[in-house]
Parts: structure tokens; sequence; C-alpha cells
């Protein structure tokens, strides 16, 4: 249900029926569901449920610090009218903490799929880890199986709009581990030139967890091919440790 909520989708999707569907593949089961009194369905087994109306009001929302370590930028947002709280007995508030690991996992998990969705389109793609130094939401590692000399090139411009708000991108070949920082920065360090591998784009939508970015909302954007050169013996780049 959590992984659900941190879900965001292009199509009016309800996140309920996100929830249903994992829950039925993780523990062969349907979700339990009962429904509140003014009508909505809510999971069963919810420690709190609190029920109400959106207004057409709007208010201040904030400041809090967000998935960076940093104040996120104070928005207009519908006021909500809690018309009623339930609660199991003895119930157990689960809180996250902002910025910390379980509040970047919530956010950044959702976004690999979508990531590999879009660079599977242009070459194929076997993995893909939101780094925890862009704290789940900022920069990835894309780990591809390259067949054609410009599959790497192809991969950072999929990448980066299979996730609008991804501010930095780097794509590997297979012999790769992306979820250690050491090795994709070996990667770097021996497959990569500054000078021909780097793409950077300019004027482009970021992120509002990214103090960085222009007050207009514009951004730039760096992608980093350190995949294996194609036209060469690869020999000399395989690592013997």
């Amino acid at each position: 249900v959590l992984l659900a909520a941190a879900m965001s989708f292009d199509d009016n999707i309800d996140e309920l029926t996100i929830a249903a569907a994992l829950h039925e593949k993780l523990y062969g089961k349907p979700l339990r569901l009962t429904r509140m009194p003014n009508g909505v369905v809510v999971p069963a087994d919810a420690e709190y449920v609190l029920w109400g109306r959106i207004t057409a009001e709007d208010d201040d929302e904030g400041p809090y610090v967000d998935i960076t370590g940093t104040v996120d930028d104070v928005r207009q947002e519908p006021v909500i009218e809690v018309d009623g709280v339930i609660h199991r007995d003895n119930p157990i508030f689960h809180a996250l903490i902002p910025g910390e690991a379980e509040h970047k996992t919530l956010m950044g998990l959702p976004r690999a799929p979508t990531i590999k969705s879009a660079v599977s389109e242009v070459c194929e793609c076997l993995d893909v880890h939101m780094t925890e130094g862009g704290c789940g939401w900022l920069a990835a590692v894309v780990k591809i199986r390259k067949t054609n000399p410009d599959d790497g090139m192809k991969a950072i411009h999929a990448a980066l709009a299979g996730h609008r708000s991804m501010k930095m991108v780097t794509v590997v070949d297979e012999d790769i581990d992306i979820s250690d920082p050491v090795r994709v920065e070996w990667a770097m360090v021996t497959r990569w030139q500054p000078d021909k591998d780097t793409v950077m784009l300019s004027n482009q939508k970021g992120s509002s967890l990214d103090p960085s970015r222009d007050s207009d909302g514009l951004t730039a954007k760096v992608g980093f091919d350190a995949t294996l050169p194609w036209d060469v013996d690869h020999e000399g780049f395989m690592s013997v440790q």
C-alpha cells in the first residue's frame, strides 16, 4: 500500500488498484478492503484511517524538509476537512522521517521501472539504480547490453525522458555493479571520455526538490556514457580484480 501510494501515473489510475495488484502478486490473495461512512473504500488492515473532503479552498503547504534534506518550496494546495478518524486497537502510527532512507526508497523505487521501460524502447536495458547521493530521485545509473555504437547515448536521452525530475544519469555496461558507487566511478575513469561521452541539456524542466534550479523552474541536465568504446578491443578494459 505504501509503495502504491508513492507512485504517480500519466493515466488516471487509482493507487488502490495498484496496491491490490501488488498484494495479490506478493501474497497470493486479494487485498482486504472496507468502506468508510463517506463511501470511500480503504485497506481493511490500516492502522489509522482519516476520511473527509477536499475543499475548493487553497492554503500554504510548508515549508518542510523534503527528500534532499533541504527545505522545499511553500506551495498552495487544496485544504482537506477531516470528518472522522478510526483506528485499530493499540494502533501504530507509521511516520516517515523526511529525507531518510525510507522516504528515498518509497519515492525512488517506483521511478526505476519507468526509467527501465523508457530505455528499453531504444536499447537492451538490464537494470536501473536510483543512487543514494541523488536522494533516490535526482540521479540514476543505468545498465545496458550494448549492441550498437550509439546505445549509450540513446540510453541517456531515454532515461532523462523516462523520469523528468532526474538531473544526472550514468550509463554502464553489464559487467558493472550499478549498486556499488565505487564500481560505477571505476567505469567512468576507465571508459568515459568527457569531451565525447557526455550529454549536456540546457533549459530543461527541473525538480522543485533541486534548490540549484533557475527561478523559472528550469535546469540543466547531464548524462555520462561510461560504456565500453565500440570500435576497440575490450580486453584491456576488463577488470581482473
